[in-house]
């Protein structure tokens, strides 16, 4: 009885490869990811990491094309590895374009400030920023007022004291780093300094807030301030936005301060008649 071999035919080579790049710059992104976030090594080093993840992504995709054209000709078999290739690159350069889109038409800054004129200084986060990164660029300013025009200081009617307690809460709950505290006495105004991190990468970013008093009540500016980059691609505003916006909110929701009614007048004690 005769028998019939069936060789199975090899999946298409590029498909295969569609799909190994496409592991491999996701394994590299993770590395990237870690290198930041335990400060293993420099940043530099950590960018360039994560650079090479979205270029092996991209040649992912672009071998996942090939490989569609390949097999529709040749019949080859390999599709299901070509499309793990090409969602798997999309699903690592996603996050970037959008951000790198959307940054398209904001001005190249990485130092916000409620406060133009006199910026709030860093003081205890000076030691670990870039000695050329310490101050607000005076050539930001300008900048930052046509793309940024809403990120302007908080006023409430609130004493200093409260609204540095109300600040002090929020950046609390937003597990932000507070590496100093200094509360508002007199004229002096009441500052806190902290550091934020990205939500996937884990940059470090400097916050300081200032609470002054304002006649009755009080006045609140943040800066916001990327250690590394020429852009930010709108992060630091985007966060004073949510911040000031977070101590606003609860300031408002905060209890009344109590009066106490006023007791009417008692009638003197009638004094007994006199006999």
């Amino acid at each position: 009885m005769l028998r019939r071999t069936f060789i199975e035919e090899p999946p298409s080579p590029l498909a295969l490869w569609s799909a190994r790049l496409a592991f491999f710059g996701a394994a590299v992104a993770v590395l990237s990811i870690i290198i930041v976030r335990s400060a293993i090594l420099e940043i530099a080093p950590a960018v360039a990491t994560f650079g090479a993840a979205l270029v092996f992504a991209v040649a992912a995709i672009l071998l996942a094309f090939a490989s569609f054209v390949a097999i529709w000709i040749n019949g080859a078999p390999g599709l299901g590895r070509a499309f793990l290739g090409l969602f798997l690159g999309l699903a690592l350069i996603a996050y970037p374009a959008y951000i790198a889109v959307s940054a398209r038409k904001l001005p190249q800054i990485n130092d916000i400030s409620t406060d133009l004129a006199n910026p709030p200084r860093f003081d205890v986060l000076a030691r670990l920023r870039p000695r050329d990164r310490i101050d607000y660029p005076a050539s930001f300013a300008e900048q930052q007022r046509k793309g940024y025009p809403d990120v302007v200081p908080l006023q409430l009617d609130l004493p200093a004291r409260t609204a540095y307690d109300v600040a002090m809460k929020i950046v609390t709950a937003r597990k932000w780093l507070v590496l100093d505290t200094r509360a508002p006495a007199g004229p002096r105004p009441g500052v806190i300094e902290a550091i934020a991190r990205t939500p996937i990468m884990g940059f470090r970013d400097d916050i300081v807030a200032r609470v002054s008093t304002t006649g009755a009540g009080s006045r609140i500016d943040v800066r916001s301030a990327s250690r590394y980059g020429l852009s930010d691609f709108g992060t630091n505003a985007n966060r004073i936005r949510a911040l000031l916006s977070d101590i606003e909110e609860a300031a408002n929701d905060l209890p009344e301060p109590r009066t106490e009614e006023k007791q009417p007048d008692k009638p003197p004690p009638k004094r007994p008649p006199r006999r």
